[in-house]
């Protein structure tokens, strides 16, 4: 199924009319083979007494709200933390229509600006920091939320072009999702969609009025000239949804694929007028409020008004019940917002009750499940704070605080799913910019270049199952309205739960892992006379991305033995083959030397990180002596070293400009630089025996451009010969017999040569094949911690139907540790890598057994935490208990 559909799929989960909600309650009861199993672990998991609180809300807030700015469009404000690695992006917005309509938030994964979701972000938010705002400022993210409200709101300002006037979208779906690369670099079109008096939107507009209202209420005690200009926008929106009454998607037909008004708009008429009356205190938009939840419908065949969903970006009731519920207290609200809650926590007078994972969470509908709970939570939270009943208090609370700690690590997989936080988050989001790709492709890097702190990805299925898949937009999407209600969530906890801090130094500033702009060369073509190169210029900018139209390279040469045979410089001619806009020009000398060097000048063409043939340019450049000649020799040319025909490799030995500034590689010390320097031997190599095979992984080497991995089989010095020649930091040797022992160097090389060679390390094959899935489970317990150290108890279960032998546990520990016991086992350290093999008596472990096993650590600072755990040739279950 292809993105679009999916995305399709995912915009408009909430399929029905606000008159039918029951169709999408998801709460109905469950098949009839589950239904015992569902029922039980429903009522264990609200009957299960709260746990202390354990988790850094403060924390968890600071970085939800820093999300927001990795989503920011257009100009960068001064104040942003992640330009690190987000730039500059779609400065052009709104030219198509001329208007300035830079700003704003990239809605996902994606790159288009739906306003509708942006807008009901943009109010949930401004809520929180209303109803909550003691939680942001006690993790001082208060100016940070209101940092970030201002910059939305700032566009909605913008995008209200006339008083009947609102662009609503800025982005093709259809295109935007075409393309799959770092948004500074977009190469297509981001044409605008607006509603008028002849196109109406009472949805978005009025949406878009609540979210003005609300943030007007936020900054009046700071900046009540801002909050007024709000406010008059607020108000010319809201009559302009008022009086030409249409959904937005029949208007924008391209939103309908994605962002659909499945509700229609009576429920936003109502809620923006709800928030215009907490604005301004004017009762008639109290009454005009009221007078559309007679238009709600009713759940089903009931007389009850909709109950069987939550507050999200497409209906509005919950909200609109609770904010009627506290301007009026009728109890026609009040009653309708109990049953949606008793929906959600202990179930209804008749029974009804919406779906819970047997891990705990209230979970509403597959995309954005999470999304879902959080919203809910935050209805309860708000809502517990003014209920005058002190069990239905608790009871709201009670499910808010299980819900939001299922979000951050209370659940079956042990893991959060908020980026950057807690244990074993999501590393593989699905989102283009945090990926990075240069070659327009999910698959390429392997690894996401950026860490997209705070994004609270769509979560698990209806049995807890989840997939850390970048191409999994069901389960590992973000958006800015998952983040909404959650943020608030989390800054009530934060006063709740008070204790957690924020980090010092928050963000950490990222820096290139990896160079972003080089040369691949070979040699296209020698003879006697003459030497050919083939050089492709590579733009894989990521800190951040960013376009390369005035790019060069150098290739130096060394023209001494031309000089030495008496003839001059000038009769080396340079000529181009091919070409994909670059020149080359030359020769030009260093100084009085016999180095000299061509240009290959790429200025007007753009290279970018943007697919296979925008990031990279290709052009072939000709050297050669007149005919008949013998003493042309390009062996001492500098940057002919490392070079093979039929190849290209990465040289520094040719170095790159950007507008005439080396931005990589080396030149010369007769041109001013100096000599490439062989890199220096690769370290921390690791050795794993596999089935017939043997997994080797080291630390990249400075400089390196490719390695040599070298096998011997007694590991004497002298035995060693070279097997491969990667240019990754891991190797698989494969094929070689069973229960056999190798050993292995690995060496860096670049265009200055060769560098020593690791430590020589060993392994030994194994026999057999690697057990089916599910062949076991393992348990790392790090409960009994008490500040300065812990004990860890280990597990490892044979679930399977087959003996487990040879195996071996290994994983990473978030902060600096010693090892000062262990039992069981035979336990080595690197770094922060703790590694765990058997011992005689428990090598194997027969099927349905298991080995108990453990050590102790001591440590200064930050706890550790295990992750990334990894079992050798096991297909096993992953489990890592942090608090009992």
């Amino acid at each position: 199924m292809n993105e679009n559909l999916i995305h399709r799929l995912r915009r408009g989960a909430l399929a029905c009319t606000v008159a039918a909600l029951s169709a999408c309650g998801g709460g109905d009861s469950p098949a009839p083979d589950d239904t015992a199993a569902r029922d039980s672990a429903r009522a264990r998991a609200m009957a299960a007494p709260l746990a202390a609180p354990r988790f850094n809300y403060a924390e968890a807030l600071q970085k939800s709200v820093l999300f927001y700015e990795a989503q920011q469009s257009g100009k960068l404000p001064a104040w942003n933390r992640v330009t690190s690695w987000r730039g500059d992006s779609r400065l052009s917005d709104g030219s198509d229509i001329g208007r300035d309509l830079t700003g704003g938030w990239y809605d996902a994964g994606d790159h288009v600006k739906f306003g509708f979701p942006m807008a009901f972000s943009a109010t949930q938010l401004a809520w929180g920091g209303l109803r909550f705002k003691a939680g942001y400022q006690a993790a001082g993210q208060y100016d940070a939320l209101l940092a970030n409200l201002r910059f939305v709101n700032d566009y909605f300002m913008r995008a209200h072009t006339a008083p009947n006037e609102l662009v609503v979208q800025v982005g093709n779906g259809g295109t935007d999702h075409s393309w799959w690369g770092p948004v500074e670099v977009y190469p297509l079109a981001a044409p605008s969609y607006k509603i008028t008096a002849s196109c109406g939107g009472s949805d978005v507009a009025a949406e878009t009025a609540a979210a003005m209202a609300a943030a007007s209420m936020l900054f009046s005690p700071s900046d009540p000239a801002y909050a007024a200009q709000l406010l008059t926008h607020a108000r010319q929106l809201y009559t302009f949804a008022d009086t030409v009454r249409a959904k937005y998607s029949d208007c924008v037909t391209d939103a309908a694929n994605y962002y659909n008004s499945w509700s229609g708009y009576y429920d936003e008429l109502a809620w923006g007028a709800a928030w215009l009356y907490r604005a301004t205190g004017e009762a008639a938009y109290l009454q005009k409020a009221e007078s559309f939840v007679g238009s709600f419908g009713t759940e089903g065949q009931t007389a009850y008004l909709p109950y069987k969903w939550t507050l999200g970006w497409d209906s509005k009731l919950v909200g609109v019940y609770l904010m009627l519920a506290e301007s009026t207290g009728k109890a026609l609200y009040k009653d309708a917002l109990e049953r949606n809650l008793d929906y959600w926590t202990t179930g209804t007078s008749d029974g009804q009750r919406v779906t819970y994972t047997p891990g705990g969470l209230a979970w509403l509908d597959q995309w954005g499940s999470l999304r879902y709970a959080m919203n809910e939570a935050f209805i309860a939270l708000a809502y517990a704070d003014v209920v005058g009943d002190a069990a239905k208090q608790q009871r709201y609370r009670d499910f808010a605080t299980r819900q939001v700690n299922y979000v951050l690590g209370d659940n079956p997989r042990q893991g959060s799913y908020l980026i950057g936080f807690g244990v074993n988050p999501p590393q593989h989001p699905h989102h283009r910019t945090a990926h990075g790709s240069w070659l327009d492709s999910q698959a390429t890097p392997a690894q996401h270049r950026h860490l997209l702190y705070g994004a609270m990805v769509g979560g698990p299925g209806a049995n807890d199952s989840y997939s850390d898949d970048i191409g999994n937009y069901v389960s590992n999407e973000v958006a800015t309205d998952y983040n909404a209600a959650f943020t608030g969530v989390l800054a009530k906890m934060n006063e709740l739960a008070p204790g957690g801090a924020p980090l010092a130094n928050f963000p950490p500033r990222e820096v290139a892992t990896e160079d972003e702009f080089f040369v691949e060369a070979g040699i296209n073509s020698s003879g006697g006379t003459y030497t050919e190169i083939k050089a492709l210029l590579n733009n894989r900018s990521g800190w951040p991305a960013r376009h390369g139209d005035k790019l060069s390279l150098r290739y130096y040469v060394d023209l001494g033995e031309v000089i030495a045979a008496g003839v001059p410089a000038s009769a080396i001619t340079l000529s181009t083959n091919y070409s994909q806009g670059g020149t080359a020009s030359g020769l030009f000398r260093c100084g009085t030397s016999s180095i000299y060097y061509a240009v290959a000048d790429f200025t007007g063409t753009d290279i970018y990180p943007g697919g296979q043939s925008a990031h990279r340019k290709e052009i072939q450049f000709r050297f050669a002596a007149p005919s008949g000649t013998a003493y042309w020799n390009p062996a001492n040319d500098p940057s002919y070293a490392g070079l093979a025909a039929g190849s290209t490799v990465k040289s520094l030995a040719i170095p790159v400009y950007s507008n005439g500034v080396k931005v990589f590689g080396h030149e010369p010390p007769a041109c001013g630089g100096s000599p490439v320097i062989p890199p220096a031997a690769p370290q921390g190599l690791t050795a794993t025996g596999g089935a017939g095979s043997v997994t080797l992984a080291w630390t990249a080497a400075a400089n390196a451009t490719s390695y040599s991995v070298k096998r011997s089989a007694s590991g004497a010095a002298g035995s060693f010969s070279a097997i491969a020649s990667p240019t990754a930091t891991n190797y698989l040797d494969s094929g070689l017999a069973a229960n056999t022992t190798w050993w292995y160097q690995v060496t860096a090389a670049n265009a200055g040569g060769e560098g020593a060679a690791s430590a020589t390390v060993s392994a030994t094959t194994q026999q057999g094949t690697t057990p089916p899935p599910g062949s076991c489970a393992v348990t790392l317990d790090i409960g009994n911690d008490w500040g300065t150290g812990q004990v860890m108890a280990i597990r490892l279960a044979n679930t399977g139907t087959q003996a487990l032998s040879n195996w071996q546990l290994s994983w990473t520990e978030s902060n600096d540790f010693t090892v000062t016991n262990y039992w069981s086992s035979a336990v080595t350290s690197s770094a922060r890598t703790i590694t765990v093999r058997p011992v005689d008596w428990n090598a194997t472990v027969a099927a349905g057994s298991a080995v108990d096993l453990g050590m102790q650590l001591a440590y200064s600072g930050a706890r550790p935490i295990p992750s990334n755990v990894q079992v050798q040739g096991r297909d096993c279950s992953i489990a890592v208990v942090t608090a009992h």
